[in-house]
């Protein structure tokens, strides 16, 4: 079973429908505000900082949230419409 992580913001239009997508296709994944507390966005920038999939992203001066993390950054996506569920 793969280990999902959605990172989020409460302030973030996307991440709500985002949040109801896996709870409504009884997905278990573990939701990260990173607006909650600082542990959460580190988690975040961690990814955010390293990972080539968040190039374009930060070019374009946007954050990447939602942010989907599968296994431990085994694979990184920003749209829950390309999950396979």
């Amino acid at each position: 079973m793969e280990k999902i992580i959605l990172f989020g913001s409460k302030y973030c239009p996307d991440c709500g429908p985002a949040k109801e997508f896996f709870s409504g296709n009884n997905v278990k994944f573990a939701y990260l505000d990173i607006t909650d507390s600082l542990m959460n966005l580190k988690r975040f920038l961690k990814y955010r900082d390293t990972r080539p999939e968040f190039n374009t992203i930060k070019e374009a001066g946007k954050i990447g949230i939602p942010c989907i993390v599968i296994n431990d950054g085994e694979k990184i996506i920003f749209d829950y419409n390309e999950l396979k569920i």
